[in-house]
């Protein structure tokens, strides 16, 4: 199934497990912020300087500052909140993988594909990935439970 382009956030909303199939793939494209990164840390109370201080970011092995590697997760989150499978989803579980770090400035394509669906249990898994221009800076995998027009 193709996607609309890659430089537009697809619509919101819902899709129930009855009408969701392999392959199906939802994203969404955001610029990470120095906004985006200074309220991630008011939130979270991750205050790591890597993430805050530019001259102490410099003498680590990022050279420069880094995004929360959780800001970027959260990315996939909205993806698979508000979109695949959407309002309605409830999360079981997630792994991830960090790859490379994200910088302020840098825009994340945040992107979730299913890989099965168990309609028994209403549970589907999904392939789960960020990445910065050709680069994959997260991926993963989620188990999630789809809404259902049965419980509507």
């Amino acid at each position: 199934m193709l996607d609309a382009a890659m430089n537009d956030n697809l619509p919101r909303g819902t899709i129930c497990i009855e009408d969701i199939e392999i392959g199906m793939s939802r994203h969404l494209r955001k610029q990470v912020t120095d906004r985006d990164i200074e309220l991630f840390a008011e939130v979270s109370t991750d205050r790591n300087p890597v993430h805050l201080d530019d001259s102490y970011a410099q003498d680590t092995i990022f050279e420069g500052r880094i995004a929360h590697g959780m800001l970027t997760a959260g990315l996939i989150s909205a993806v698979i909140g508000e979109q695949l499978p959407g309002h309605g989803t409830v999360y079981l579980g997630q792994s991830l993988k960090f790859m490379a770090p994200v910088r302020p400035g840098d825009t994340v394509v945040a992107t979730v594909t299913v890989t099965d669906i168990n309609h028994a249990k209403r549970r589907v898994t999904l392939e789960t990935r960020c990445s910065v221009g050709d680069t994959v800076v997260l991926k993963g995998e989620a188990v999630v439970l789809a809404p259902s027009r049965k419980f509507d």
